[in-house]
């Protein structure tokens, strides 16, 4: 984690890092000031955090309640040495709570990170350097860039090539890759989490058998979803992009909708036509992408090569990212690596989705064919010996696709976690069903797995398998786990042969959906310095419905983006028609506004918290529609899961709405007993917000320039280091 530090006035010091500001100072023995904690407080302050947290966590997944549980530590000093000290940390435990579980809590304080990084030591390394901003070197565990030479199944190259390869990519790109955390839970299985120092909004996780092949997992999936601009998805790109010769991609193309909004003549095929488009309802206006929101310029569209003919068809980038989300993107040491990868990940969703709408019952992988993967086999065994009974099944549908799974069962909360993985290779998708399984999880977090059922309708519900797509929680039928299973298991094998196994293997892949009668469509990205591809399967790989393109697509932000941001300066007509279009939205009113318009809003603010049904209630208020306002207050109030302090809020506000809409009661006789119970500060928010003194309380004034919004501007900042690239790129092939 990147911690930037700014000086402030006297002895103050100012930390910031994520969303969120640390204020240390020092006490006024030393010069300061004494209006916050020392840096050393903090650090104190810090362990006992920690093993509190432990103990929490602990008691939560047991259903022991903290009410009467206390924690206090205290460090003793060496007054021999004062950096020699004693951390003595104290639990008060109730006396209804159980040997077995006063131990447990015992041994969860001990495992608490800040005890572990401190009795390990760290290393500190200090040194100066021309600009923090420029320096982009990768924050990556130097050991793992050694001399020595490793090659997996589906690599190209050795992976300690290909960490340095992709490390250097990212580093001259300017992203600052940080490792955030690493999981090993069990033998074989390694997982960990990496984000862009300064936009932590940018992150993948990686897996893999070891912590070498799990890096190298992690930033193939940062610079593949750098080339894709996934982490850019559904939000705001800004008004120089919006603006600029290219938006996406330099070769991207605009086209406007024909007469009464149709669909432009020069974008998509037939064969997608039919898909998209089945009732001839889909308009180029309901194209127009959301990231640029330039209505003006047209459909931006982005070329993909038809594999069957190699004929150039071009798809708005809108539908893209309304439908397909992260599925069948890659990027790879060659292309065909990438290509591997794309088309495995295309089976495994796909598949994964016929297996659980139908609701079918998967044979089981023989013992004897398991153990010819001993290091699999170690993993499994490692959660089996934890309590978590693990099946493990061939999902290739009887030799048809390079599909395996790997089931978790949980009989301590009676949920189940079903884990699909593909390759060409049997053992290779089958290590990565279970390092999915694991990937980013705790022990802990293995509690909130969701219970099968024998309800179909729950099952085959859409959302679910975008459960399943986003971490694989979604719902799993109860049929699933039957001893009757609906195919044969087959020892299939896709996998190629030699240097060119991967080339055969693509070829293989893309044999299947051929044979399927799927036309697919590539794009292949070069323009940051690795190979990336995007591959798309109409009718086969989308994540999201069809229909959603026109019932539900990202760019109802453009209805709504630029009146939110300018709230503070809409005149009441413009605030009537905005509550209107809100009024009207098809989303619900607990989407959050964040989502709705495409802008990351720091969580830690009103705005980050605020939902549709709180900006109407917000613009009811400004607008004195007091009954209304009312209305709103009490669906917040039974419903909120907003901040102690905004709930205090409504509350108050609640109460005095109650007395002002009642003919029989005055403000005047309430209004001292108010400010006892809410406070002056809330009581007069609430009565400037009823008076028009004060104006949409707790967000604070923005625009469509983004002031004030640090989160997002840090986005844009690290989608401008692509653009720039992209530019750069096509500015060196045109010299050559």
């Amino acid at each position: 984690m990147e911690i930037k530090v700014n000086y402030l006035d006297n002895l103050r010091l100012e930390a910031k890092f994520d969303d969120f500001t640390v204020i240390a100072d020092q006490p006024i023995r030393y010069k300061g000031d004494g209006s916050a904690p020392g840096p050393f407080d903090y650090f104190l302050a810090s362990s006992a955090l920690c093993a509190a947290y432990f103990v929490k966590v602990y008691c939560q997944a047991r259903d022991i309640s903290t009410d009467n549980i206390r924690l206090s530590q205290n460090n003793i000093v060496d007054p021999e040495n004062r950096y020699k000290q004693i951390f003595k940390i104290q639990i008060e435990l109730p006396s209804d709570i159980s040997e077995k579980d006063r131990q447990g809590i015992l041994r969860s304080i001990d495992r608490c990170t800040v005890k572990k990084v401190v009795q390990t030591g760290p290393e500190f390394v200090i040194e100066a350097v021309e600009s923090i901003d420029a320096d982009a070197q990768a924050l990556l565990m130097p050991n793992l860039a050694s001399e020595s030479s490793t090659r997996i199944l589906g690599k190209d190259l050795p992976l300690e090539e290909t960490i340095a390869n992709m490390s250097a990519i990212l580093a001259g790109l300017g992203m600052k890759i940080e490792i955030a955390s690493w999981r090993n839970i069990v033998p074989n299985v390694w997982s960990l989490h990496i984000r862009d120092a300064q936009s932590p909004m940018c992150f993948t996780n990686g897996k893999g058998s070891t912590k070498e092949s799990a890096l190298a997992s992690a930033l193939g999936e940062f610079i593949e979803r750098l080339n894709c601009n996934f982490f850019y998805n559904d939000q705001f790109w800004g008004q120089d992009i919006a603006q600029a010769e290219f938006v996406h991609y330099p070769d991207e193309k605009w086209f406007k909708p024909g007469l009464d909004g149709a669909l432009p003549t020069e974008i998509l095929d037939e064969y997608t036509l039919d898909i998209y488009n089945p009732d001839d309802e889909l308009l180029g206006t309901h194209l127009f992408d959301t990231n640029s929101g330039n209505m003006e310029r047209g459909v931006c569209s982005l070329p993909f090569v038809r594999q069957s003919d190699g004929e150039t068809v071009y798809f708005p980038s809108n539908l893209i990212e309304n439908l397909y989300l992260s599925n069948g993107m890659s990027a790879g040491n060659t292309l065909v690596e990438a290509q591997v990868q794309c088309l495995s990940e295309i089976f495994e969703r796909a598949v994964k989705r016929e297996i659980l709408e139908g609701e079918m019952t998967l044979p089981d992988v023989p013992q004897e064919i398991l153990a010819k993967y001993p290091q699999i086999v170690a993993g499994i065994q490692g959660l089996e010996e934890q309590g978590f009974p693990v099946l493990v099944k061939d999902a290739s549908l009887s030799g048809k696709y390079p599909v395996m799974c790997v089931t978790l069962m949980n009989p301590r909360t009676g949920g189940v976690f079903a884990s699909f993985g593909a390759h060409p290779s049997l053992e290779v998708a089958l290590e990565r069903s279970l390092t999915e399984l694991l990937q980013g999880r705790s022990f802990e977090g293995l509690n909130d797995l969701p219970k099968p059922t024998f309800s179909s309708n729950a099952v085959t519900e859409p959302n679910n398998f975008v459960e399943h797509f986003i971490d694989s929680s979604g719902l799993v039928s109860w049929r699933f786990f039957s001893a009757q299973a609906d195919h044969e298991f087959v020892e299939w094998d896709f996998s190629g042969q030699g240097e060119n196994s991967n080339a055969d293997e693509a070829k293989a892949l893309f044999g299947i959906l051929e044979e399927m009668g799927k036309e697919v469509y590539m794009a292949v990205y070069q323009h940051l310095g690795a190979t990336a591809c995007r591959i798309l399967v109409p009718g086969y790989s989308e994540i999201y419905l069809v229909e959603d393109s026109i019932w539900d697509n990202t760019n109802k932000a453009l209805f709504f983006r630029e009146d939110i941001l300018n709230l503070h300066r809409l005149d009441e007509s413009r605030l009537e028609a905005l509550l209107e279009r809100l009024e009207e939205c098809d989303s619900d009113d607990y989407t959050e506004i964040k989502t709705l318009i495409g802008i990351e809003f720091d969580d830690n603010t009103v705005w980050g918290q605020l939902t549709i049904l709180e900006l109407k209630l917000q613009i009811y208020l400004a607008l004195q529609q007091f009954e209304e306002a009312q209305d709103l207050v009490g669906a917040f109030l039974q419903y909120n899961t907003n901040t102690v302090e905004r709930g205090l809020f409504y509350q108050c506000l609640n109460v005095v709405l109650e007395v002002e809409l009642d003919d029989e009661m005055d403000l005047s006789d309430y209004e001292a007993n108010f400010r006892r119970m809410f406070g002056d500060e809330r009581m007069d928010a609430v009565i400037g917000s009823m008076d028009g003194s004060v104006r949409f309380y707790g967000l604070t004034p923005t625009s469509m320039k983004l002031e004030g919004l640090d989160r997002h501007l840090r986005l844009i900042e690290s989608y401008k280091k692509l653009h720039h690239a992209r530019a750069n790129f096509v500015a060196r092939s045109s010299e050559d």
